[in-house]
């Protein structure tokens, strides 16, 4: 039994090391990409399963432990800059009572076009009541059954899908222009809109949503739809905001160039990696759903939300424009 044992763990450490050299290959292949999104479980189990290696006596021992060393390593460092050690990139800011005028909520929500907890996902929205609502897999009767609360917004733009794609976007703070627009792939909408703040200033909002790697569906137009929303905001205003569900985690180099080309800032960079998927499990899970900011936004706070019942976790945002003090 022990013998059986060691070899297992040996194969086992040999396939996750393959994976994991492989997965560092600039290919869009959607198997190889597919290793990215868990980086950070690999991590761990690498380590623990090294350390049963270390109890099991027997040949390749000592090999099984290298390999799951090394794969634990480079996963580690790959997602390093998510990690709580690591420096901050975006300081939380304080606002006094009269620059609260200069803040704004927004939450954004793939609501599982099959899930039928309607009341879960109303009550959320009412409970958080953000300025700015992003509504992802979104078909009719998600629209239908969420009329209650979408009728409270001033602004309100959809587009239902019978598929995974549909979206919805509502706003209490004035809009000055918004559009869905079809980037890479038929029925893939990305939400462009530009918001005025009560302050007289204005920002950019990008919704996003993209297919994610699946069986015979590659990620060379995920990402494409990933970092052209990141470069070419169509107001051209500075001051951005992206929130969506990548189907795409933030180390990954797709989301690092959209990161980079753009110049955004992510507020999980120096705090941990905030998963968000699946929503039962985040402790093993992965941060598909993403929000970042660039320009003169500042973040005042930033939440992964309790489970609505969907396959995804809700994540809330409170952003500040202007001059404000660090907390």
């Amino acid at each position: 039994m022990r013998r059986i044992i060691a070899i297992t763990l040996l194969a086992v450490a040999a396939l996750a090391f393959v994976a994991t050299l492989i997965s560092l290959l600039p290919t869009d292949f959607w198997l190889v990409r597919t290793v990215d999104l868990v980086r950070e479980p690999l991590a761990y189990a690498a380590v623990l399963l090294g350390l049963v290696a270390l109890l099991v006596a027997g040949k390749g021992r000592w090999l099984a432990v290298a390999l799951f060393g090394i794969t634990a390593i480079i996963n580690t460092w790959r997602i390093w800059p998510y990690s709580a050690l690591a420096g901050e990139e975006i300081e939380r800011i304080a606002a006094s009572e009269a620059e609260l005028s200069q803040c704004f909520t927004a939450l954004s929500v793939n609501v599982k076009v099959e899930n039928t907890g309607f009341d879960q996902v109303a009550a959320q929205i009412e409970d958080v009541s953000p300025d700015l609502l992003l509504l992802m897999e979104t078909d009719e009767s998600w629209v239908r059954e969420l009329d209650g609360v979408l009728g409270d917004y001033p602004f309100l733009l959809t587009e239902p899908q019978p598929r995974a794609f549909g979206m919805v976007f509502a706003s209490r703070l004035p809009v000055a222009d918004a559009r869905l627009a079809e980037n890479t792939h038929r029925d893939t909408p990305t939400l462009y809109a530009t918001i005025n703040l009560p302050n007289g200033e204005d920002f950019e909002f990008i919704g996003l949503h993209p297919k994610p790697p699946l069986p015979g569906w590659n990620t060379e137009e995920r990402d494409s739809n990933i970092v052209r929303a990141g470069t070419e905001t169509p107001g051209e205003n500075s001051d951005a905001l992206v929130m969506g569900d990548f189907n795409d985690v933030p180390w990954s180099r797709t989301t690092t160039r959209f990161r980079e080309e753009g110049g955004w800032r992510d507020p999980r960079i120096g705090r941990g990696t905030y998963p968000t998927f699946p929503a039962s499990l985040t402790f093993l899970g992965w941060p598909l759903d993403q929000i970042m900011l660039r320009g003169g936004l500042d973040l005042r706070d930033f939440t992964v939300m309790p489970n609505n019942g969907s396959d995804h976790r809700a994540i809330r945002a409170v952003l500040c424009q202007g001059e404000m003090v660090p907390s």
